[in-house]
């Protein structure tokens, strides 16, 4: 007779108010010192966000690159938001810690096993999605859209880009979280499978509507041209079908389970 799994706990309404209390603070908190650190090291954040753009500039124009602010407030607050973008990835780790805590008296023993390699997984996956963005996307679409203000030699006309600080830190910042919130879905795929909410049969049937979304969101979070559209509805149509894999061996493991008990 197999050991049967311990009963998910429970917790009154209060209780559950107060844990999401304790949960919130210590997700804010870390957030918080991560922001700090990233503020103390913003000038050389800077110059990695902005490399792809310096590329591009050089590789089509003879003048040094430059990004300009209209009011004197606007550098600090596209240093604010850097920062920002920073504490949440310095504190991700504990943020997604924190919120597998939270669920986690409601969970059998066996979910409850996953939560280190879930909280692993997804800060391996979000880095490695904003570094696909970073060095390859980035690159790309920057050499791209630069390359269009690149008239012939005689031409009578100077075509000089007007980059602000705020909108390309905006625009970097967008990308990049939309990149690392991309490479997420092999994770919540596989959540939701060991959860039993969904399996590979759900996902192949809305394949077809994915792939349709995929290149909505993609137009959503990059530029309006058709390469950076690509480059992020691209790796997101293969990581579904990898998801596909995923929810297929976690209910191949499922089954094998039920029958030996």
């Amino acid at each position: 007779m197999a050991a049967t799994e311990s009963e998910p706990q429970t917790m009154s309404f209060w209780e559950h108010l107060d844990e999401l209390r304790s949960r919130l603070v210590r997700a804010v908190f870390a957030f918080a010192i991560g922001a700090g650190v990233a503020w103390w090291f913003k000038e050389k954040l800077l110059l990695i966000l902005t490399q792809p753009f310096v590329d591009g500039w050089v590789a089509h124009s003879s003048t040094k690159a430059s990004l300009h602010f209209p009011a004197p407030a606007s550098l600090f607050i596209a240093y604010v938001k850097l920062a920002m973008l920073g504490g949440f990835v310095l504190s991700l780790p504990i943020i997604l810690y924190q919120a597998w805590a939270f669920v986690a008296p409601g969970l059998y023993a066996r979910e409850k096993r996953v939560a280190i390699p879930f909280v692993a997984a997804s800060c391996a996956l979000f880095a490695l999605g904003a570094y696909f963005g970073l060095r390859v996307a980035f690159p790309a679409a920057f050499d791209f859209l630069l390359s269009l203000a690149k008239l012939p030699e005689n031409s009578p006309l100077l075509m000089e880009p007007t980059v602000m600080i705020e909108e390309y830190m905006d625009f970097v910042l967008q990308a990049l979280l939309a990149f690392g919130l991309v490479f997420e879905i092999p994770v919540v795929v596989f959540f939701l499978s060991f959860v039993g909410l969904i399996n590979h049969t759900h996902l192949i049937k809305f394949g077809r509507y994915f792939i349709v979304l995929a290149f909505v969101i993609a137009a959503i979070f990059t530029p309006p041209d058709p390469l950076s559209q690509i480059l992020l509805a691209g790796p997101l149509c293969i990581l579904y079908g990898i998801s596909i894999g995923i929810a297929w061996l976690v209910d191949k493991s499922r089954k094998k389970q039920a029958s030996a008990s």
